[in-house]
């Protein structure tokens, strides 16, 4: 059983400078002042066009990510309409090796590769006892454990993993991969770094949020963690 913190990587590659300089080039043709381009009038442009409301200029530059998150969390991801998905398919994903657990956020473990010996659970590497700070964190751990377990057995029992998944928790880790544009990122960030969120979403959009504000500062400076 392996435990692992969540993360994210940003897999297209731009310059900052040059998706402005799109958009604007997208943008002007709304006004026909495209004579008006310089070297350095498209962050002003794009600054002013937010003011203004006008963002359906921000859907002509999209940006494509990769998430290893539970499953819990890419349910709430997969709301957001306007993008597209392609994600770890538990259908055909056979995890007889081993299943990976995402820790939430409240559960202070490292991550690691554990088993349980004897009830007991331990280190796999070295077999050392897992010393826990608290009933919760111990009970949450077991009980991945116990997940992995009897998820593998049935699959020695001849279930297909498209059976055998329905005893998997929401804390399976598992990869997706999406594409949003502009505009509904910021509609993202506004959502799902505001201190209403849940917790796990939280942990992996207010990161991306702030890597994208040095990256494209004009398009997310707005946007405050709430």
């Amino acid at each position: 059983m392996k435990l692992i913190k969540p993360s994210y990587k940003i897999i297209t590659k731009f310059d900052g400078k040059e998706v402005l300089r799109l958009l604007e080039k997208i943008g002007r043709t709304a006004y026909k002042s495209e004579d008006k381009i310089t070297d350095e009038s498209a962050p002003e442009f794009i600054r002013k066009i937010i003011d203004k409301g006008h963002e359906a200029v921000l859907e002509f530059f999209d940006i494509t990510f990769k998430w290893i998150c539970d499953r819990g969390v890419s349910h709430e991801l997969v709301r957001h309409r306007i993008a597209s998905y392609l994600q770890e398919s538990t259908r055909f994903c056979n995890y007889k090796g081993g299943v990976t657990f995402i820790i939430p956020p409240w559960v202070d473990i490292e991550p690691d590769e554990y088993s349980i010996e004897d009830l007991v659970v331990v280190y796999k590497e070295t077999g050392r006892m897992l010393k826990f700070k608290n009933g919760n964190d111990k009970c949450w751990v077991e009980a991945m454990k116990w997940a992995e377990d009897y998820y593998i057995r049935l699959l020695a029992n001849d279930w297909k993993p498209q059976q055998a998944r329905s005893i998997l928790p929401n804390s399976l880790g598992t990869e997706i991969n999406f594409k949003m544009n502009l505009r509904e990122l910021r509609h993202f960030f506004k959502l799902r770094t505001h201190h209403t969120a849940h917790p796990q979403m939280r942990e992996l959009a207010i990161p991306m949020l702030k890597e994208l504000k040095i990256k494209l500062p004009i398009i997310f400076d707005g946007i405050e963690v709430g």
